[in-house]
C-alpha cells in the first residue's frame, strides 16, 4: 500500500491491520465523517483571515503562522497517529489562514477566481471518487509507485525554489506566467489530483484490514493535506491562465 500522500505511507495501515476490536475499527463512513468536519474547520478559519484581508488588515502574519504551524502539526500527527483526532482539527484551522489569506489576495486581482478555484477542486474530488468507485481507475502497484515518485519530484522542486529564492534565484516557469508556466501548474494540478486517488484506495484498504478507530481522524487528515494542495495548484493555475490573457 503506497499513497503520493506523504501522510499516507506504505505502512501507516498495515501496522494496525487486526490489532483493533471489531466494535472499534475504523470505516470509511466514519471517515468521510471526519472528513466534513475538517473542512469546516477550515472554512471558519478561512472566513476569519479572508474578512480581515477585505476589511484592510495585514493577513501576512496570519498566512506565516498558518504555513508553519501546519508544517509543524502535519509532521507531528505523521509520526504520532494516536494524536489525529486533537491535530487533525488544530491543522485544519491553521490551513484555513493559509487558504483564507491566499484566496483574499488573487481574489483582489481577479474577482470570482476563488469560486472558480472551489468549484474545480470539489468537482475534482467528486469527479475521482465517481470514477474510482467505478473501478475504470486501477490503482495497481505501479501506478502508486508513479504517482508517489512525480509527488516527490514536485515536492522537492518547490523545495529547491524555496532555497533559491532566498539568494534572489527564480527556477523557471514555477512562479511564471507564460504558456509554460501554465503547462507546469496544469501537470502538478494532474499529479495532485492523481493522489486522491490514491488516497480514496488507502482508507477503503486501511477500513478492510480494521484500523483502529482513531484512524477515521488520520485517513481524513491524508486527505485534507491532498486536496488543500490540489485547492492551492488550481488557484495558481486559474490565477497565470487569467494573468497570461491580459
Amino acid at each position: 500500500m503506497r499513497s503520493g500522500n506523504p501522510s499516507l505511507t506504505n505502512n501507516t495501515f498495515e501496522s494496525y491491520a487486526g490489532n483493533a476490536d471489531t466494535s472499534d475499527q475504523m470505516t470509511i463512513q466514519g471517515t468521510v465523517n471526519k472528513t466534513f468536519i475538517l473542512l469546516v474547520f477550515i472554512i471558519i478559519s478561512a472566513i476569519f483571515t479572508w474578512t480581515q484581508y477585505f476589511a484592510g488588515q495585514n493577513v501576512s502574519p496570519y498566512i506565516t503562522i498558518g504555513v508553519i504551524g501546519s508544517l509543524i502539526v502535519a509532521l507531528v500527527t505523521i509520526f504520532v497517529k494516536r494524536m489525529a483526532p486533537v491535530l487533525s482539527p488544530i491543522y485544519a484551522m491553521l490551513e484555513g489562514l493559509v487558504i483564507g489569506g491566499v484566496s483574499a489576495i488573487y481574489e483582489s486581482q481577479f474577482q470570482g477566481i476563488t469560486f472558480m478555484a472551489v468549484s474545480l477542486t470539489f468537482s475534482i474530488l467528486l469527479g475521482l471518487l465517481l470514477i474510482y468507485k467505478s473501478g475504470l481507475i486501477k490503482v495497481t502497484h505501479n501506478f502508486r509507485l508513479g504517482v508517489a515518485a512525480a509527488t516527490l519530484g514536485v515536492l522537492l522542486t518547490y523545495l529547491l525554489s524555496l532555497i533559491l529564492g532566498f539568494f534572489g534565484i527564480q527556477v523557471p516557469f514555477i512562479h511564471e506566467t507564460g504558456t509554460l508556466g501554465i503547462i507546469v501548474s496544469i501537470v502538478i494540478v494532474f499529479i495532485a489530483a492523481l493522489n486522491l486517488v490514491l488516497d480514496f484506495d488507502f482508507i477503503e484498504r486501511g477500513a478492510e484490514l480494521g484500523a483502529p478507530k482513531y484512524m477515521e481522524w488520520y485517513g481524513a487528515f491524508g486527505i485534507m493535506v491532498t486536496l488543500v494542495w490540489l485547492y492551492l495548484e488550481i488557484l495558481r493555475l486559474l490565477y497565470k491562465v487569467l494573468a497570461n490573457r491580459n
